[in-house]
């Protein structure tokens, strides 16, 4: 994208995405960022361990990517572009390093054999000197890095404790260390592998071609050359290339990449596919209505992105905590190492050697790494499983949720009218006073009538043709079925046609009482029977409020436009604690304001648009099948993209599992530092043992991070 500025000079915006490989540290990022910083033309950068990606917003004709690329280089790691890094084999990102370090661990082997053997020193020398070289030279690189930008991480602590140990005669634990770190960060590597696979698939939804149906000809077309309304061919078994509309054909799809149900949705002419979807045993043709940029699934992924991007409240905590410890460790290992022997007459080497040992526990990669790991593995695994959560801040929060607000009409209820009873009134069967309202209705555009309708197709009952059909505005229908005349519609229609509406007394009743309308059937003057309609309460919803308490939450509050009637049937129906009708949609702000002040965290559930306000004035705002709606999309905090109000306690539950890990993960760390601290000053930590003790701690934070990977709904 090319923009001119005020003063007339030419700017060539980009967006550039890399991946970098040995990213491993926050201390290593923040290297990063700050060397690219000094490049002209670039205007916001962001590094990402978890990932290895760096995405840097750029001046193109001010800086190339290759330029980025170098810079990246002079900071001691290798970068990139995103499009060649797909297309590189994912062996050959990590075989040299794993080989290096196989060297390492035979020739410290080696040594130590010649050390039990009584070598000469020169053999002890060439054996633990290799074992360092083989091993330490990624360290070397990104240590002498560091020194030049005037920064210390953990290469140039790990490269000085070294040096230390052999200039002390330590050429064992030197060579150790080395090795030990060396396979420590490999191993690293490879397990943050899992959590970039698992968003790398997430990414790779979507075909990058489509058969193309232009002119009675099948073309195989790549995605991004498809336009608005053309239309696509889906076979059987295929993802589906492009958001769209059914045209022709019927199947079932798999929509559980976009919505996470796990029932495919059986699809027919006009029915909605999503992209990244996959096609059951039919043929689909599908009239596209998004490009690829544009589709469901992009927008979901660029969400993904940018919400593993942002930094949780847990994550800035322990980043400010990380500044503050490493220098304050450097300072206790420089007083180690001087005031002992000056101040008391002690032996240096033994007190330079727990300097040492203090240099490697400074290093906080296990600290900083122990929420970012959580962190992405939950928003990942939440993504797949239908729950898009727009970042740690609102994980975080969502589990310290104490009190739930639910929208009543598409929430709670399906939102669509339904039938609810079919009441015969004298001699005739229920199918027949079915059938004859459905001959009557099938003509209507009403709600009402299409809900009629649909009852009597989905019971298999037949739609009679209808003549002279006659629609009276807010009371109903009339239409000749046969050689008789029907009338459908509400009490005062009846009335005015003189037909007696007495026996229907306690059916409209009681429908109202529920919050829905009754209509009236009458044949040749006569009631012949009523059906009761009402917004249907979801099957799913009860057992939900019910699993919501049983997390603690409460109370759980209706909140509806609607009628106290129908707010209270409703509440009664699901068990919420309480319900507020008739609001609009200031006073549904209102409500959540009140219920945040007496009961703390609140969770407002509704559909994404019409409850936009009082989404935002929760502390965490929930829309619920916003799957193909961009406004849903992005108002919400947390969205659902199906219809399945189950996936709420599944995000509660995960959002309270992440906040546990992410603490259990920071106390391990912080206690294992300061057990060997005091191990440390007190002489009894190796080298080797703290190398052993802060990489272990990394592997293991990150092993308790990636558990969430495995996160399931428990319905």
């Amino acid at each position: 994208m090319v923009s001119r500025s005020s003063c007339g000079v030419c700017i060539e915006h980009a967006e550039s995405t890399f991946r970098v490989d040995g990213l491993c540290c926050h201390e290593e990022a923040a290297l990063l960022e700050k060397h690219l910083r000094r490049l002209p033309g670039l205007t916001a950068l962001s590094a990402d361990v978890v990932r290895q990606q760096l995405r840097v917003h750029h001046d193109a004709a001010r800086v190339s990517v290759t330029r980025i690329t170098e810079a990246v280089a002079e900071a001691g790691l290798r970068a990139w572009p995103h499009e060649e890094d797909r297309a590189r084999p994912a062996v050959a990102r990590g075989w040299s390093r794993g080989l290096f370090v196989s060297i390492s661990g035979v020739l410290v082997a080696v040594g130590a054999a010649l050390g039990a053997a009584a070598a000469p020193r020169w053999a002890l020398a060439a054996a633990f000197g290799g074992a360092a070289v083989a091993g330490g030279l990624p360290i070397v690189r990104r240590a002498l890095a560091a020194v030049r930008l005037r920064t210390l991480d953990i290469n140039a602590l790990m490269l000085v404790a070294v040096i230390g140990a052999a200039l002390v005669g330590e050429w064992f634990e030197g060579a150790t260390v080395v090795f030990l770190f060396a396979l420590a960060q490999w191993l690293e590597a490879r397990s943050m592998d899992r959590v970039r696979r698992s968003v790398g698939r997430l990414m790779s939804l979507t075909p990058a071609e489509a058969i193309l149906r232009r002119d009675g000809q099948d073309i195989v077309t790549p995605v991004d050359a498809i336009g608005l309304g053309e239309v696509i061919v889906v076979r059987p078994g295929e993802k589906v290339p492009l958001d769209g509309n059914v045209a022709d054909g019927e199947s079932d799809v798999d929509q559980s990449p976009v919505t996470g149900e796990s029932v495919p949705v059986p699809k027919g002419r006009g029915s909605p596919v999503f992209a990244g979807t996959i096609n059951g045993p039919g043929v689909l043709e599908v009239r596209v209505t998004r490009r690829g940029r544009d589709s469901t699934i992009a927008r979901i992924i660029h969400l993904i992105e940018r919400a593993q991007a942002q930094r949780a409240p847990s994550q800035a905590w322990v980043d400010r905590f990380a500044q503050v410890y490493t220098p304050a460790v450097l300072l206790v290992a420089a007083v180690t190492a001087i005031l002992p022997p000056l101040a008391l007459g002690a032996v240096w080497s033994d007190w330079i050697y727990r300097a040492l040992v203090l240099l490697v526990i400074a290093c906080p990669c296990a600290l900083v790494i122990s929420t970012p790991v959580a962190i992405v593995s939950a928003l990942t695994v939440a993504a797949r499983h239908g729950v898009l959560v727009k970042g740690g801040r609102h994980l975080e929060r969502l589990a310290d949720v104490r009190a739930i607000a639910f929208d009543k009409t598409g929430t709670l209820t399906t939102g669509r009218l339904a039938v609810t009873g079919v009441y015969p009134i004298g001699p005739m069967d229920r199918a027949t006073v079915l059938r004859l309202a459905a001959a009557v209705e099938a003509r209507s555009e009403h709600p009402i009538g299409r809900a009629v309708v649909a009852l009597a197709r989905a019971e298999g009952i037949g739609v009679d043709a209808a003549a002279d059909f006659r629609a009276w505005p807010g009371r109903g229908a009339e239409a000749r079925v046969g050689r008789a005349t029907v009338l459908v519609g509400n009490e005062r229609l009846l009335r005015e046609r003189g037909v007696d509406s007495s026996p229907a007394a306690d059916i409209i009743r009681s429908s109202e009482r529920r919050g829905g309308p009754a209509v009236l059937v009458a044949l040749r003057g006569e009631l012949v029977g009523a059906l009761a309609l009402g917004d249907q309460v979801r099957a799913e919803s009860r057992p939900v409020v019910t699993e919501l308490k049983r997390h603690g939450l409460a109370p759980i509050v209706v909140l509806s436009g609607d009628s106290a009637r129908a707010a209270q049937t409703t509440a009664d129906v699901v068990g919420a604690d309480e319900w507020y009708a008739e609001l609009l949609p200031e006073d549904k702000v209102d409500a959540v304001v009140h219920l945040k002040a007496r009961a703390g965290t609140v969770l407002m559930a509704g559909d994404g648009v019409n409850d936009a306000p009082a989404l935002a004035a929760a502390d965490v705002g929930l829309a619920m099948g916003v799957a193909g709606t961009d406004v849903a999309l992005e108002t919400a905090d947390v969205a659902l993209m199906g219809d399945d109000l189950r996936k709420l306690p599944y995000a509660v539950s995960l959002s309270r599992a992440t906040l546990g890990t992410v603490k259990a993960n920071v106390a391990f760390s912080l206690g294992l530092k300061a057990v060997f601290l005091l191990l440390a000053i007190a002489g009894m930590a190796t080298l080797w043992m703290a190398v052993v003790a802060d990489m272990g701690a990394s592997l293991l934070v990150i092993a308790n991070g990636l558990r969430l990977l495995r996160f399931r709904p428990t319905a």
